[in-house]
């Protein structure tokens, strides 16, 4: 988790003058990738960890976009965040529900 957390810090100062649909659209999918990959059950903390660390990132990297960039508050990052990042949830059911073989009676 910190190698791609440290990736995503250097990729979003590195982007940070792109548009931010550009960069909500890019981080929607980089987010989505991580939970699709390790969204398993009993990795809630750890996912949700996931996500306010990108968040934090994100506001990191916008704020720096200027010398008024700290008009960004919290409250239009957290619009932000609703509309591009997707919620931290578990998409893999438990193994024993995944291969459960239902016979025909």
């Amino acid at each position: 988790m910190r190698a791609k957390l440290k990736e995503i810090e250097e990729t979003l100062m590195r982007r940070r003058h792109d548009p931010v649909p550009e960069l909500g659209r890019w981080l929607r999918a980089v987010v989505r990738g991580y939970f699709n990959y390790y969204a398993v059950p009993g990795t809630s903390k750890l996912l949700s960890t996931f996500r306010g660390l990108v968040n934090r990132f994100w506001l990191r990297a916008l704020r720096r976009r200027s010398q008024k960039g700290h008009n960004l508050t919290w409250g239009r990052m957290q619009r932000l965040i609703a509309t591009w990042i997707p919620p931290a949830r578990i998409v893999h059911p438990y193994p024993n529900q995944r291969l459960r073989v239902i016979y025909p009676r």
